[in-house]
């Protein structure tokens, strides 16, 4: 790299926030009085774990490209770091005089211990660390029920937040207004994904616009998996390519069922921050942590593989598998069959959705699942078991979905169903009955 800077600067780390427009961290950063270095780490106790493959590196990278092309526009740049954040965070901090870091709140626990250490470590050079809100409209503990506490209930924090998303939280950061800010600097050496040994991808990602028509729609056709009814913008919310507040105001405008999913992401993000150990394996209603789960690693295998002999369940893990996206009728169908049809540990099931999804969020994946098993906030109760042909026979009714992702569907090569749907049920209502009569439930 070549960066030189004599004079102290201010850094903003992007995480979650890969945009230059509307970004509160950044805004504020352009605002402290001193020249701005727009930082990126490819972190690798993130990436270490990851599939060579995986089209979401491809995804950021893309992301960071777009903003280097903008910095580069008003003669500034990004400073891209491969390797451990500490580490790195510690070679910054020596090497040059760094009066104030910005970044932008991420909620997941690993996120946090990780900033913690990096307060640490800046703070200990007199530099202030500053985490701004952006991800979400609203965070933490901003808003709680009448006794004070976080809501563990959706619809009574649905109505508050909407109660309390007014004008204010829901305008952008003008950060345009400031782009003379940045420190004007050219980076030498930005690191490659082959470098970092990841193999670039041709993935074909959805655009980052939610279409009016598609909001206007959505509320009748938003649970039909073969109708292209819903935004796919999740991988962009996930990253932060599009900003929230920009999203909830034209889904204020256009569709009420729209905001609805927006909020319910906030919810479960203020779940995520308040109650963490949801994050760290442990159910969100302890009683659920008795069930004695089948780990039967072929019907496991059955259900990753889409071939468990119920078509919308295996259409949903085929275009899983496949694009890296399953619609979100599909997702609580199969989720719900894993573990209650086939009583399998839905930590498994989830731990698989955040490998494969491209729109994977540790808040929303595990809110969803454990949703599904029974055992989260507001979930649905134990004995309601979602039947998967009711299921395709009401939102696929001409097996239009099930036709794209199963071609043998209806003929001998299709397997027989792996457990007899009754049975199944009977099975799942004694099990979740004897943990809950053990916890005194």
């Amino acid at each position: 790299m070549s960066l030189i800077a004599k004079e102290k600067i201010a850094i903003f780390w992007f995480r979650r926030d890969l945009r230059l427009q509307d970004n509160a961290g950044l805004y504020y950063a352009l605002r402290s009085g001193y020249p701005v270095v727009p930082l990126f780490i490819f972190d690798r106790n993130i990436l270490d774990d990851l599939d060579k493959k995986d089209d979401r590196l491809t995804f950021i990278y893309n992301a960071l490209e777009s903003i280097r092309k903008e910095l580069i526009s008003v003669e500034a740049d990004i400073l891209i770091e491969y390797g451990f954040p500490e580490r790195i965070w510690r070679e910054l901090s020596d090497e040059y005089d760094i009066a104030e870091v910005y970044t932008n709140t991420d909620y997941e626990p690993y996120a946090t211990e990780r900033d913690r250490n990096i307060f640490k470590i800046v703070n200990e050079r007199k530099t202030l660390f500053k985490s701004c809100k952006d991800q979400v409209i609203f965070e933490k503990k901003e808003i709680l029920s009448g006794q004070n506490s976080p809501y563990t209930v959706f619809t009574p924090y649905s109505r508050a937040w909407r109660d309390k998303s007014n004008e204010f939280f829901l305008s952008s950061y003008p950060t345009q207004k400031y782009s003379k800010n940045f420190l004007k600097w050219k980076a030498s050496n930005i690191p490659s994904l082959k470098d970092m040994g990841f193999e670039a991808s041709d993935y074909a990602f959805p655009a980052d616009e939610v279409e009016t028509a598609l909001l206007k729609n959505y509320r009748a056709k938003r649970d039909f998996p073969a109708d292209q009814a819903t935004s796919r913008i999740g991988v962009h919310l996930r990253f932060g390519t599009v900003s929230i507040r920009e999203l909830a105001r034209k889904a204020k405008e256009n569709s009420d069922i729209f905001l609805n999913e927006l909020i319910w992401r906030d919810f479960y993000q203020q779940i995520l921050w308040n109650f963490p150990e949801v994050g760290k394996g442990k159910a969100f209603r302890s009683a659920y942590d008795n069930i004695n789960w089948r780990y039967d690693k072929d019907d496991f295998k059955k259900w990753c593989e889409g071939k468990t002999g119920y078509p919308l369940v295996d259409a949903g893990m085929r275009q899983l598998n496949s694009i890296g996206f399953m619609h979100n009728r599909v997702r609580m169908v199969t989720a719900s069959f894993l573990s209650k049809h086939l009583l399998i540990d839905w930590r498994w099931g989830e731990a698989y959705f955040a490998e494969k999804l491209l729109d994977f969020d540790l808040a929303a994946n595990n809110g969803g699942w454990q949703w599904a098993a029974g055992s989260g906030t507001d979930a649905a109760p134990y004995f309601r078991i979602f039947s998967p042909m009711a299921q395709a026979e009401r939102f696929d009714p001409k097996q239009e979905y099930i036709k794209k992702w199963i071609p043998e569907f209806g003929t001998e090569d299709y397997p027989e169903p792996m457990v007899d749907h009754k049975l199944a049920r009977e099975r799942c209502l004694i099990a979740y009955k004897q943990a809950l009569d053990k916890a005194g439930q």
